[in-house]
């Protein structure tokens, strides 16, 4: 009887919230599911405004071009789609439109998928005018917010901000001859802001696969912007072939546009705009038939594979999954501005041996007032035909490249070539030169560059209007920190950190926590072990050594203690790492009763390493033990940059170095004068033994370094060393400390020497650095203050 008041209750609703002959009003999703069920060619559903939470929501049917069934908002926006939430788009001409998705709480693999599953799928469908923001999944998922199957649909005018989670915010798959040469068309949306995963993964566009990377896509990518998508460093990955990416625009995004496998992919119209940011790349080139051209790219910080153009090198016999051969590739009228090093070869290595062949760079020109380089070789470049290309900036010029001097004029503060520049007009055209400029304008006379000379207006996509119809505003949800316990195991501390938020205490539990994968932090977390005995290691036998185990990416905090980094059976090179090379975002580590032991990989090892052109705000260890290892806390590789140092201050207190094999602290900077403020180590109550016990050796290399303070601290055991130490300047001292077969430490520019003893210390155990009751070291002995290591409270 109940069921059948229900089915009533449905007929009754069907009639009576009947707008015209074919629109009709869901107000909830079990008269959602009776009217989708029914629905016909030119059927109308609107959603009733309000908050549509944990629904499976289906929006399928036999629609047709002119009749398309369609599902939309009642008032666009203001139908929230939240909690365990998934929409799956199926059938032919179906239409989705004016849909929030937000306060997510999923357990579903996809927030929008064009299909109902591997057997049906989505045919000339759309999704429109809607917003996914920070649609949150449940732990352990890793989702993706829109995949597309089957062909000919469209995604457009819609925004996708804030995926925190796993997974790449839109894929599109080729997995079925019923998904290849599929014609979708991605445009006009918004990719707002995308935080670094940390990880592979976090790619913003995905199009295919490595495993079906050489079939035919056909996809078209136009007139999107891509706002601070940082996720990975592909901010969009080719994985098939024949694909288009025409006149989008990418403003601050930390990554590139990779061609990352597949084929014969044009690229071209679309601006690149750094503004100032690190990391922000161009575009990366790898396999072959590609055409680049037409490209504007300004104010790109990266370098290296995130370089503003990089033509990589390949693997011989490549298997899918790694780095095809570039070949026959056509490189034309591109602009690059103010940005890093254009990169040829890049990636050379042991694997990665073949160098690009049968590729013309042709007709671009390069701008750059600064004094960094603009082209780079990292492998041989016969293979490539450079003709025409001009450089106005103060790197020599190479073979196919000629320096000029450029007449500029501004439109919107976007540089533009004027009538007034002869030399531009020398090009080389061929079947691939772009007939019409970036701003779609006929190249009546073909010149250099992505605009014509004189161009009166500006590219289309400054004046596009991406997004939804109206206006989201999207706030990032309030994420509140918490105290996370952690169980020993593998990988078990990766998924808290990144479960974490900043400001959270990750408690570990004593045992070992293996790593399988290097972990990057990027936010400000508190990790704490157990006080008798939490070790961290790296996992035997990997087959590719892990080059460290924390990576502190640019404006994190990391707070460690009570815990120990073991690198005995792994030959990892570092524990702890700075954020990579020229990211100039501050960051700090403070260490607190760690013990750091058995990193002897000496091809470049350390404990802690400092890449080019990083700033640590600061680097503080207290109560801590360094041991046997190769080196201690290396921040030299800017040795030959005038005035750069890697960290603000670093603190040495109540800590033990010992059996180091190299410095214990290599910082340095290249300076006139260390009266010129910059860098500060402050050294107090600690222990060096056997350290660099070389003649040449030193224990702390400070060479530039503004302020050396050292205290109460002791040098010991490294006999061959003539001096542990060489402080130079005003601002530099040491005092209250003793030196033991050791050398002597050297002072000059007004550097301070005072109350330095050259005694024995007279251990009452040489382990754990103890004095004995007639030690030198005590205070009651030497009238001072108490030296070395203080017992802790």
């Amino acid at each position: 009887m109940r069921k059948f008041i229900y089915l009533f209750s449905i007929i009754f609703a069907f009639f009576s919230l009947k707008v015209n002959s074919q629109e009709f009003l869901a107000n909830n999703i079990a008269e959602y599911n009776y009217l989708i069920e029914n629905a016909k060619a030119g059927t109308t559903i609107i959603l009733k405004n309000g908050i549509w939470k944990d629904v499976n929501l289906n929006a399928f049917g036999n629609g047709t071009k002119e009749n398309p069934i369609v599902v939309k908002a009642e008032t666009a926006g203001e139908v929230i789609i939240s909690g365990n939430s998934v929409l799956n788009i199926f059938g032919e001409y179906v239409i989705v439109s004016g849909l929030w998705f937000k306060d997510g709480n999923s357990s579903y693999k996809s927030v929008v998928q064009f299909r109902k599953d591997s057997k049906t799928a989505a045919n000339n469908c759309r999704l429109t005018n809607s917003t996914i923001s920070y649609f949150a999944v449940q732990d352990g998922i890793v989702n993706h917010w829109v995949d597309i199957w089957g062909k000919n649909n469209r995604i457009d005018h819609n925004n996708f901000t804030g995926k925190e989670s796993e997974g790449t915010t839109l894929v599109v798959w080729l997995k079925g001859d019923e998904h290849i040469n599929n014609n979708h068309i991605i445009e006009y949306n918004i990719f707002g802001e995308r935080p670094d995963l940390g990880k592979n993964g976090g790619e913003t566009i995905r199009i295919g696969t490595s495993e079906n990377s050489m079939k035919s896509s056909k996809t078209l990518v136009q007139k999107n912007v891509f706002s601070n998508c940082n996720g990975e460093i592909e901010i969009i990955s080719n994985k098939s072939c024949n694909n288009i990416f025409r006149d989008n625009l990418f403003i601050g995004s930390q990554g590139t546009l990779t061609l990352r496998h597949g084929n014969n992919a044009l690229v071209e119209g679309n601006v690149f705009l750094g503004n100032g940011i690190s990391k922000t790349g161009g575009i990366r080139i790898i396999n072959e038939g590609h055409i680049v051209r037409n490209n504007l790219l300004i104010g790109l910080e990266g370098d290296g594979f995130r370089g503003p153009i990089v033509v990589m090198n390949g693997v011989p016999n490549s298997p899918l999954n790694r780095y095809n051969q570039v070949k026959n590739v056509d490189i034309q009228n591109n602009t690059i501005i103010n940005s890093g090093p254009i990169s040829f070869g890049e990636g050379k290595d042991d694997e990665r041996s073949l160098a690009p062949i049968n590729v013309n760079f042709a007709n671009n020109l390069i701008f750059n007032n600064t004094s960094s380089d603009n082209i780079v070789f990292v492998d041989d470049a016969a293979g490539i035909t450079f003709k025409n290309n001009y450089i106005d900036g103060k790197q020599t010029s190479f073979n196919g490249f000629k320096n000029i001097s450029i007449n500029w004029k501004e439109i919107s503060k976007i540089l533009i070539p004027t009538l007034q520049n002869d030399d531009l007009l020398v090009t080389s055209k061929n079947d691939k030169s772009p007939v019409e400029d970036i701003t779609n304008t006929s190249r009546v006379t073909f010149n250099a560059g992505a605009f014509n000379l004189d161009a009166q207006k500006l590219p289309k996509i400054f004046m596009i209007r991406a997004g939804t119809g109206w206006k989201p505003t999207i706030l990032k949800p309030d994420t509140k920190s918490e105290n996370i316990i952690v169980e020993p195991g593998e990988e078990t501390l990766r998924k808290a950190i990144g479960k974490a938020v900043s400001g959270s205490k990750i408690i570990l539990k004593r045992g070992e926590y293996i790593f399988e994968k290097s972990i990057s932090i990027n936010k400000s977390i508190i990790i704490i072990g157990d006080k008798e005995g939490t070790i961290l290691k790296v996992k035997n036998d990997l087959e590719k050594p892990l080059n460290y185990f924390f990576r502190l990416e640019e404006s994190s905090n990391l707070k460690i203690s009570n815990v120990i980094f073991d690198g005995e059976t792994s030959n990892t090179k570092y524990a702890i790492v700075s954020p990579d090379k020229s990211e100039a975002g501050v960051y700090n580590l403070f260490a607190d009763n760690v013990i750091f032991k058995n990193f002897t990989n000496n091809d470049g090892g350390a404990i802690f390493k400092a890449y080019n052109g990083t700033r640590a705000d600061t680097l503080s260890f207290k109560n801590s033990q360094f041991e046997k290892s190769f080196r201690g806390l290396n921040l030299s590789y800017d040795k030959d940059v005038m005035g750069f140092y890697n960290a603000n201050i670093i603190i040495l207190e109540n800590s033990v170095f010992k059996d180091i094999e190299e410095n214990a602290v290599n910082y340095i900077r290249k300076i006139l004068s260390e009266d010129f403020e910059g860098g500060k180590l402050v050294v107090k109550n600690c222990v060096f033994s056997n350290v660099f016990n070389n003649e040449k050796g030193k224990i702390l290399k400070v060479n530039g370094i503004h302020a050396v303070e050292i205290s109460n601290t002791v040098f010991e055991k490294s006999f061959m060393q003539k001096s542990p130490v060489d402080l130079k300047g005003a601002f530099s001292f040491i005092k209250n400390s003793l030196i033991y077969e050791n050398g002597f430490v050297k002072t000059s520019n007004g550097a301070i020497k005072e109350n330095v003893l050259y005694k024995n210390p007279k251990w009452e155990d040489n382990n754990l650095f103890i004095p004995s009751s007639k030690s030198p070291l005590l205070k009651s002995n030497n009238e001072i203050d108490d030296i070395g290591i203080l017992k802790k409270e």
